[in-house]
């Protein structure tokens, strides 16, 4: 693109309107060819700002691309609602209010991602306990194989088991902040039919383990967890993690969740962000 300087701009229009013939004095002709410079100016000006502007913009939504990006491979779920310019020739004034709508999206995920990188730096010590710390359905989860907790078909808890719990209930108790959050045992099965016995079906033995854990944790003497801050639940085998067509992926599916409940605040930033 070939950018013409403001004069021989001016002039190029003055020619064509016919001003540079006679008839016209100097002082007309200086007034006129001042007007055309000044609307020159202002035409490069205007180019200059749309350019960066232009550039500014990129540069936001490849940010906000990266972010969303980053956040989705650690587990989050982002539903993508950032504005795209249909048209190159959008104007300016476009451009600026995309420009504003990428980076206050931009700042938005900046602070997701490091309120959940903050939470995850505290649990970094279950994973060293070979425990998997995740980002699931937007929340933090704690998944503690079923099979160290458990016997098959069983609720009572293993002497192995036990021991886990304490650990996760001490890097708990070793941080405040950790401390006084709410949680949720959640309760997993595989989807092999269970026959029979006490508990009827995986719905009844999903539930028995997650309580199993819960009293465990909550016991003064034994977890020591604020009973306030924690609940439970079963999901029976309709919340999988891995496929059932294995032995590999039915062992992952048989565990119960410490789920990292989200506060208020949290979760009205979330639906923000994820919207």
């Amino acid at each position: 693109m070939i950018r013409l300087a403001p004069r021989f701009f001016s002039l190029l229009l003055l020619s064509g309107l016919g001003l540079v013939a006679c008839g016209h004095s100097e002082e007309e002709w200086k007034a006129q060819l001042d007007k055309y410079d000044h609307l020159a100016a202002e035409n490069t000006a205007t180019q200059a700002k749309l350019d960066s502007t232009t550039k500014d913009l990129e540069a936001a939504a490849k940010k906000v691309g990266d972010l969303e990006r980053q956040l989705q491979a650690s587990g989050l779920e982002l539903q993508n609602t950032s504005k795209k310019l249909s048209s190159v020739n959008a104007t300016l004034e476009e451009r600026e209010r995309a420009l504003v709508e990428y980076q206050a999206r931009a700042k938005q995920l900046e602070l997701i991602k490091a309120r959940f990188e903050t939470l995850k730096r505290k649990l970094d010590e279950l994973t060293k306990l070979g425990l998997a710390v995740s980002i699931r359905k937007n929340r933090m989860v704690i998944s503690l194989p079923g099979d160290v907790l458990f016997d098959s078909g069983r609720e009572t808890l293993k002497k192995e088991g036990q021991a886990i719990l304490v650990k996760v209930a001490n890097v708990i108790k070793a941080d405040g902040a950790l401390l006084g959050r709410d949680y949720q045992v959640a309760g997993h099965t595989d989807s092999k039919p269970l026959q029979g016995g006490q508990f009827r079906d995986n719905w009844g033995l999903s539930l028995m383990r997650a309580r199993e854990v819960l009293l465990y944790l909550v016991d003064a003497k034994t977890g020591g967890m604020p009973i306030a801050h924690w609940s439970a639940t079963g999901f029976a085998d309709t919340d999988p993690i891995a496929s059932n067509d294995s032995d590999d992926g039915r062992q992952k599916n048989r565990r119960c969740d410490l789920i990292v409940v989200p506060s208020v605040e949290e979760m009205l930033d979330l639906k923000a962000i994820t919207q």
